[in-house]
């Protein structure tokens, strides 16, 4: 019989908290998707050199896979848009009427460390506008001591002004400086659901199966049916308490003050996870989600030393329930804010910053790896799968564009006059051109999807013209590049030499407020 595979014993933040064998290799999974990423770079660079008509072959061939690639995520990306469509108009407070519903309560975490108090009341506010029962809805709010005072006093200005409003109304503070952990929104989250345990669930004597928890940022703006279209997600599951629960992230809450970068950059993450949504097998959770409260309690809530904690909740949910876990897609948005600042270039940086910490999600790859290593109990071609994947997606993001955009180009420079004289190098340019172009027609789905997902526009902007909603996803080269595979490269490179990031907190803005 092989030893019984330990779950809390593989918490793992990061390599240097293990040592001897597990500690080289659990390493050598942190450093093998960077190295993949910088192999290939360099080995287009080294080729483009020594065998430029190769080189130029693989890029077009390399092309017209990506243009196929793009067409097939454009298919899920409309089927998702559609279902959203039906979601968004669905009654679901009617449809819950088919299920005994009075006993399920929601737990709204609302992790909180600078943000304005004008953010945070809108967010309250939406909670409260929701066709739910607010007396069943748990509101955490969630503040930092390393923060200082004027946090409190909002949260304390909060409570006074909602705190009766709601079924409860917790105030939390977590302590800074805790050994072990990181500070960021998974420690404040862990720390806050576990006391939202003992002075709520049990002093009210409420079952933790009856509790769904959405970890949602502080800037999140619920729809008005979004908890009734949870509810019953939840109740018409095979598995409930085996599922994580994934709306669709949606920044548009300042949309109209964003620069034209950062709402591509923010629609395209956005449609990143609406075509994840329709690739449920490959969905893991991120930013906003919900979880039932029993299943967060087994795991022992969001890992406290680590930066993706959004995501790497599910694979601790993975590990501990043996690869019987998955994402459930809502195919159902919540609105957040795309990065915005005082100044165009402050707003371009933060933009940069956002991006890399998402991509140090490539931080969970050694994680579940490591524990496939130890749990003997999922199937090895799952495990096979699921590497596969991971490898393919982190290795995509960081290279893709790069070749793409950039590195195409390497053989007409680098190739010499021999290789420039032939009929390779003359058609290179205008192969890559054309199939370029028509993979960019695929945008136009993309403009008419970000329109649609808009919020109407208020009366103190000015009316943007439909054709600059348009144009500006000509920027799309660019900002896969800058804001895509860069900072992508940039957070694998620091994984790879052991430079392990803190988290960064966006900063909030919105003008108008």
């Amino acid at each position: 019989m092989p030893k019984e595979y330990i779950y809390e014993n593989y918490r793992i933040g990061k390599g240097d908290e293990l040592s001897g064998s597990d500690y080289l290799l659990y390493r050598f999974y942190e450093i093998l998707p960077g190295f993949l990423s910088w192999l290939t770079i360099i080995l287009a660079v080294v080729c483009s050199y020594l065998i430029p008509i190769y080189t130029a072959i693989f890029i077009i061939a390399f092309d017209v896979f990506w243009l196929l690639k793009t067409a097939y995520l454009s298919l899920h990306l409309k089927a998702n848009w559609k279902r959203i469509k039906e979601h968004m108009s669905a009654n679901w407070t009617e449809k819950l009427i088919h299920f005994k519903y009075d006993h399920i309560y929601h737990m709204i975490m609302l992790p909180f460390y600078k943000e304005d108090e004008k953010l945070i009341d809108k967010t309250l506010k939406s909670l409260l506008d929701c066709e739910y029962n607010s007396k069943r809805l748990i509101i955490v709010l969630a503040a930092e001591e390393r923060a200082g005072k004027e946090p409190l006093e909002i949260a304390g200005r909060m409570k006074k002004k909602y705190g009766k409003l709601f079924g409860h109304f917790l105030v939390t503070v977590h302590p800074d400086g805790i050994e072990g952990e990181m500070a960021g929104k998974g420690s404040n989250i862990s720390y806050a659901a576990e006391e939202a345990r003992k002075l709520v669930l049990d002093k009210k004597k409420l079952s933790y199966d009856d509790v769904l928890v959405s970890a949602f940022d502080i800037d999140t703006v619920v729809y008005s049916q979004y908890f009734a279209c949870l509810t019953w997600m939840f109740l018409a599951n095979e598995k409930p308490y085996n599922t994580s629960f994934q709306p669709v992230p949606v920044f548009n809450n300042n949309i109209f003050d964003a620069p034209a970068i950062s709402r591509v950059v923010a629609f395209s993450g956005t449609f990143w996870q609406m075509v994840q949504q329709e690739r449920q097998k490959r969905m893991a959770t991120f930013s906003s989600h919900s979880v039932p409260f029993s299943t967060l309690y087994k795991v022992g809530y969001w890992q406290s030393n680590m930066v993706s904690e959004d995501s790497r909740i599910f694979w601790n949910c993975y590990m501990k329930f043996n690869g019987d876990y998955i994402v459930t897609p809502m195919a159902y948005p919540v609105s957040m804010d795309a990065p915005l600042a005082h100044s165009f270039w402050q707003t371009m940086k933060n933009i940069y910053k956002q991006q890399r910490r998402w991509a140090y999600g490539v931080e969970n790859f050694a994680y579940v790896m490591f524990n496939f290593s130890k749990n003997k109990n999922i199937p090895k071609w799952e495990k096979f799968k699921i590497f596969a994947i991971n490898v393919d997606g982190y290795w995509s993001l960081a290279t893709n564009p790069l070749m793409i955009f950039l590195l195409g180009w390497l053989p007409i420079i680098l190739g010499g006059r021999e290789f420039n004289t032939t009929m390779v190098s003359f058609s290179l340019p205008y192969i890559t051109r054309d199939i370029m172009m028509i993979t960019m027609s695929n945008l136009i789905l993309s403009s008419m999807v970000a329109v649609s997902l808009m919020p109407s526009i208020p009366e103190t902007k000015k009316r943007p013209k439909k054709f600059y909603h348009i144009i500006q996803w000509l920027l799309v080269p660019f900002t896969i590049t800058i804001f895509g595979a860069i900072p992508a490269l940039d957070a694998q490179t620091r994984l790879m030499f052991g430079r392990y990031m803190g988290f960064w907190v966006t900063p909030k803005h919105r003008s108008e407020e």
